[in-house]
């Protein structure tokens, strides 16, 4: 079993193409199982409006993109869909299917509004869900949400850190260390996934592959040739994501 932790899936925006089949296309004779599957950014906000304001146009297109994941798992590829949350703090439409939150922005887009008492209520239901959240953002939000406002819940840093100030500045400010941040390997270098662990250990990392922006078959590649046994290969590649996932969604 191979489990790809990191896919943007969506059918409304199609540049580039990113619904199931072109994932399945590409991953094609890859071994890989099943994903865990977000929508893409541009389904979620307008990534290029710094002053973006919500609207019901845009509530509503979130809200297709959010529940479009939950129809299209297959008896022979299984989804794992996360829930992509954005200000309006909707947790409300959160299912029994969905698996995680997809955290997201980068620091030239619009910001989240973390000091809201939506944003604060929205964190309370995450860790009432016991959901792992893949946080991409820029440091001192990475840093400001583990540490101030989100303690404890389990933070996934993918990229290994590329788009979170880069692998060094999360190590440099001993995040890795922490039994609730996790990893993923997408686009990442293979000597900072080495590094990684030969300092945490293989417990807390993942195999994902960003598509469309990462090639399935190439980021599996770079994962399976780490200097690391085979069982912990097998951990890397699908152990550990659904041994946090088991645990996912169940209340507290």
């Amino acid at each position: 079993m191979i489990i790809d932790a990191h896919v943007h899936c969506g059918i409304q925006d199609n540049s580039p193409p990113q619904a199931l089949q072109d994932y399945l296309d590409y991953s094609s004779g890859s071994g890989i199982t099943g994903a865990v599957m977000f929508p893409p950014v541009a389904e979620i906000y307008d990534r290029w409006d710094y002053q973006f304001e919500d609207t019901v146009y845009w509530q509503k297109r979130r809200q297709r993109a959010n529940e479009y994941l939950l129809y299209i798992g297959t008896d022979d590829f299984q989804v794992f869909p996360y829930f992509f949350i954005w200000n309006d703090f909707a947790v409300e439409q959160i299912t029994m299917e969905h698996k995680g939150i997809k955290w997201h922005r980068h620091d030239d887009e619009p910001e989240y509004r973390y000091t809201s008492e939506l944003c604060e209520k929205a964190v309370e239901e995450i860790r009432r869900r016991n959901m792992p959240v893949v946080l991409e953002e820029e440091l001192a939000n990475t840093l400001c949400f583990i540490q101030e406002i989100a303690p404890g819940v389990k933070v996934i840093i993918p990229h290994l850190g590329g788009l979170n100030g880069g692998y060094e500045a999360i190590k440099a400010n001993g995040l890795w260390a922490l039994p609730n941040v996790y990893a993923d390997t997408a686009l990442a270098a293979s000597h900072e996934m080495q590094d990684y662990i030969h300092h945490y250990g293989t417990e807390r990392l993942f195999f994902g592959s960003d598509f469309p922006f990462g090639d399935p078959k190439n980021e599996l590649k770079k994962v399976l040739r780490l200097k690391v046994s085979e069982r912990e290969k097998d951990r890397l590649v699908a152990g550990n994501i659904l041994d946090l996932l088991a645990t996912s969604n169940i209340t507290r």
